[in-house]
């Protein structure tokens, strides 16, 4: 019987001028309205294991298993509760979230053996360092962009850790009614 490799996909949110966040670490931008919380949902019921790098594990395990995170967001607080997780970090000692696992090393290195395991998609969220390394090596599947309509002027660039030059393939657009445009791309690293 013939195994599927695993499919690693990277979802992260952006500013209309490329930046995942404002220069004091500023994310109260985003639009996030019914729609957005439909797709969200959708995004995390066909995600297999939920992907993070250190700091972006650290703010999500810091919020999401909070009373406030199950007022605001019910549906997506549960997923994000139960579903299993991965934290890539060469530093994190523990992790106390629920269905966490450490993935220790460096993730570029860790990848192939993770996507020739048994499972679906292995879906990183936000972690745009992570994100860059893995399609430097080639080990990203599916970018997907949710770019918001609004310009912050400055901040942190999506990219800013690229050390080489990705050349990416549009697969799908999707628009929602707030402006938001999910962007779909197919990453096809050391282009020239």
């Amino acid at each position: 019987m013939e195994q599927t490799v695993r499919t690693l996909a990277s979802f992260i949110i952006t500013s209309l001028d490329g930046f995942y966040e404002g220069p004091n670490g500023e994310f109260d931008w985003p639009i996030v309205d019914e729609e957005f919380n439909d797709f969200a949902i959708r995004q995390l019921d066909a995600a297999d294991t939920i992907g993070f790098g250190r700091a972006t594990y650290e703010h999500m395990a810091a919020y999401w298993p909070t009373e406030q995170a199950r007022v605001n967001d019910p549906a997506i607080t549960s997923r994000m509760n139960t579903k299993p997780k991965l934290v890539f970090s060469t530093t994190l000692e523990d992790a106390a979230w629920s269905a966490t696992t450490i993935a220790r090393g460096q993730a570029a290195e860790l990848v192939p053996a993770i996507k020739a395991s048994a499972g679906g998609e292995l879906l990183v969220i936000g972690s745009t360092h992570l994100t860059a390394s893995l399609a430097e090596a080639g080990a990203l599947d599916e970018l997907r962009i949710m770019v918001c309509p609004v310009v912050i002027g400055q901040g942190r660039s999506l990219f800013e850790d690229l050390k080489e030059r990705i050349s990416l393939t549009l697969v799908r657009v999707r628009q929602f009614g707030s402006g938001n445009v999910l962007l779909t791309y197919r990453p096809s690293p050391h282009a020239s």
